[in-house]
């Protein structure tokens, strides 16, 4: 069901993106939108990896490494059938952890060393089992498709407003697209950030449910959860985090409380922490390998 609702809201935002492009250039202006679009896709499944390990820093560490994190990391692959993701550092005090790259053969874990000195061998796992689930699934470049989208939707916005600002305005009322423009500039930034916003919070529930199944121990991952989120809010100098790369990390690096909790890239902590916990009363024993396309 949530694949579904992600291929739905995925076809909303490229729908909006189009639309976006009639509404400044008629129909020229959706092939070029939808022309950008592909443009930035491409970019975006090639090198969105390396952009986003260089952002924060992180430094590999080599698979001949043998501490927790790349042994952890090799077994959960192995358990998955996956590729050995690439393993990363980022010199943080702050707790958090996040998965990037195309597919599994592309993969990489970056997680803090904050995270690291905080958590046990067994919450470690189940972070990893999280990120490692987001990389069998594909949702990395889900969500860096959608980000991707929703950035450029705000600068096509940006410049509906410029273009109404000066000049531009007689030629489309004169095609009646006075409203159009309207909606542009006003309602669809707000939609495309609610439909994005959609998209990382479904999958962070099936990432949780993926992870704590592959390792058997979804308590494990609740405790994490709930010592990350109680590091980042209590932070004294919070991790430095671009706003479009938030929906990466296991839980949110940004904070946010009352209406901006609305608007954040995951569900709230202690509802994710419930339902794992819920799991925990089930069969997680066994777990079958996904079939992984790559």
């Amino acid at each position: 069901m949530n694949y579904l609702k992600t291929f739905l809201l995925m076809v909303g935002l490229m729908a909006l993106f189009l639309f976006i492009g009639r509404a400044m250039g008629g129909r020229a202006g959706m092939e070029y939108a939808f022309v950008l679009a592909c443009a930035m896709n491409l970019f975006s499944y090639w090198f969105s990896d390396k952009m986003v390990l260089a952002m924060y820093g992180a430094k590999q560490v080599p698979e001949t490494d043998d501490t927790g994190l790349v042994r952890i990391a090799r077994r959960l692959a192995h358990k998955a059938n996956i590729p050995m993701p690439r393993v990363y550092l980022i010199d943080s005090p702050v707790p958090n952890a996040f998965a990037t790259g195309r597919n599994p053969q592309h993969a990489a874990i970056a997680a803090t060393t904050g995270i690291i000195d905080m958590l046990n061998e067994h919450e470690l796992e189940g972070v990893l089992g999280h990120e490692l689930s987001h990389v069998i699934h594909r949702d990395i470049l889900i969500s860096t498709v959608a980000a991707t989208l929703a950035g450029a939707i705000m600068m096509l916005r940006q410049l509906a407003w410029w273009g109404a600002m000066f000049g531009g305005g007689r030629d489309r009322e004169e095609r009646g697209g006075g409203l159009e423009l309207l909606i542009v500039m006003i309602v669809a930034p707000l939609a495309a950030t609610l439909i994005q916003l959609a998209i990382s919070r479904s999958r962070e529930y099936d990432a949780d449910k993926g992870g704590a199944l592959l390792t058997g121990d979804p308590l494990s991952l609740a405790s994490a959860l709930s010592k990350i989120s109680a590091g980042n809010a209590h932070a004294r100098v919070p991790l430095s985090t671009n706003p479009a790369t938030a929906h990466l990390f296991i839980c949110n690096p940004l904070k946010g409380e009352g209406l901006m909790a609305l608007f954040s890239t995951h569900p709230p902590t202690a509802e994710r922490i419930k339902r794992l916990e819920a799991m925990a009363t089930g069969a997680t024993s066994s777990y079958k390998t996904p079939q992984v396309i790559y």
